[in-house]
């Protein structure tokens, strides 16, 4: 059996996990790759700092990245550093030194992507990402092979775990946000600074990579609608169960009218719904195909081992590919296809809207709030008012039936122009029709 030499940049909690899933399973992996694995060389800035499960003294530790860029003899980069520089440059370094990757970085390939997987089939190497989304799910490799007899319809699901924790709390437990994310802070499932978690950065990302995949398109990130979960109250989720919904923030990809939507953003689906029984830190994502139909893909979107698991799917697959002689093919690696399809404008989505209008108790009222709807093509599907009888505004909640997001925010502009009208109003869309 010949050796397949492997370098780590970054020993954090990922790339310990590569480490402990290679000391305790190397028999299997390398009876599954044909080949002997050896991690040769591995870069971090800290090399003291102990890592629980992984023995430091036993690791070809450097703190220089170059020593593994640059060593001949490793075949294999596993990029774990994250964020966009240096990791970037680093990346670039190996490709052009004609080394394979995998990396889980998925801020990098929605920004960079583009980029990498050029250079990666100018050199005649592979790019392997399966870490990059939804954590141990493997469905990048889904995606990429086991769907391609298809025309993909439609890819959404939730994505992120800490904003599916949080959400997964407040609606169980009646808490408010702020106390949800101290919880998930405390638990590790939260950044100290949770801002590309909690505000849909994460989730774009990730779905930036799902979407160049299934619609053979790229779409620049700054370009997908994003909205995060920091204005969803403990209110509106109330309502929604009252009304038969769940709340969640969802990843959703569609192929509408010649074009694909691509937005981020808070959402009420049935209570029935498979995943809104989705809960704490695990994603589902849903795939529709004009043949296969229906897939749904659930399990643990991140963590130290589910992460790790799928790094070494990727290096598996490229070890197995160098022990016997099996180039990488360019056709692998994500491209814009013949038939691309332009990203679909935010204003002519449609969609059920959730609204909550903050309103005085006085004859009336309604009624205009009603005639606005009206004179811009909406129409109301169901409606709970309470706190009759006060001087104070009171919750005007409706549920509409399908409409177009630009008659929407059309008509929104005029409710909370009224004089009656005490905040701005509420809005959440609605994926799955009235409840």
């Amino acid at each position: 059996m010949m050796d397949v030499r492997i370098g780590l940049l970054g020993l954090g909690t990922v790339g310990a996990g590569v480490v402990k899933i290679l000391e305790s399973r190397r028999a299997m992996l390398e009876e599954r790759a044909g080949c002997r694995l050896a991690i040769a060389s591995v870069a971090d800035t800290d090399l003291t700092r102990p890592r629980e499960g992984v023995n430091l003294t036993t690791l070809p530790m450097t703190s220089d990245a170059a020593r593994v860029l640059d060593d001949p003899t490793i075949s294999i980069v596993i990029e774990l550093i994250g964020g966009i520089e240096p990791a970037r440059t680093f990346i670039l370094r190996a490709l052009a030194a004609g080394k394979h990757v995998v990396t889980a970085n998925k801020a990098l390939l929605a920004h960079h992507g583009a980029e990498l997987y050029e250079e990666a089939r100018r050199r005649g190497v592979t790019l392997g990402f399966e870490a990059a989304v939804a954590g141990g799910i493997p469905l990048i490799q889904a995606v990429k092979e086991g769907l391609v007899a298809n025309r993909i319809l439609s890819v959404f699901g939730i994505v992120n775990g800490t904003s599916n924790y949080i959400l997964s709390k407040m609606t169980d437990e009646g808490i408010d946000f702020s106390v949800a994310l101290e919880e998930a802070q405390a638990r590790g499932y939260a950044e100290a600074d949770p801002t590309l978690d909690v505000e849909g950065m994460d989730s774009a990302h990730k779905l930036q990579i799902l979407v160049t995949l299934a619609f053979r398109t790229f779409i620049d990130v700054k370009d997908i609608h994003t909205e995060g979960i920091t204005r969803v109250t403990q209110q509106d989720i109330g309502y929604a169960r009252e009304l038969g919904y769940r709340v969640k923030l969802l990843a959703i990809a569609k192929a509408s009218n010649g074009g694909v939507e691509v937005r981020v953003h808070p959402t009420m689906i049935p209570a029935a719904s498979p995943l809104a029984a989705v809960s704490g830190v695990f994603n589902a994502v849903f795939i529709a195909g004009d043949a296969v139909g229906d897939l749904m893909f659930y399990g643990r979107g991140a963590g130290q081992m589910p992460t790790a698991s799928a790094i070494w799917a990727d290096v598996l697959d490229v070890a197995r590919r160098i022990a016997h002689d099996v180039p990488a093919l360019a056709l692998e690696l994500p491209s814009a296809g013949p038939g691309a399809l332009p990203l679909a404008p935010m204003d002519a989505i449609r969609s059920c809207y959730y609204l909550r209008v903050m309103a005085q108790d006085r004859p009336g009222v309604l009624s205009r709030v009603a005639g606005i709807l009206g004179d811009n093509d909406i129409s109301i599907a169901n409606l709970i008012q309470k706190g009759r009888g006060t001087r104070e505004a009171v919750p005007v909640v409706m549920m509409t039936h399908e409409a177009r997001e630009h008659d929407m925010r059309r008509a929104l502009a005029a409710i909370d122009r009224l004089p009656d009208v005490a905040a701005a109003t509420t809005m959440i869309r609605v994926e799955g029709g009235p409840a």
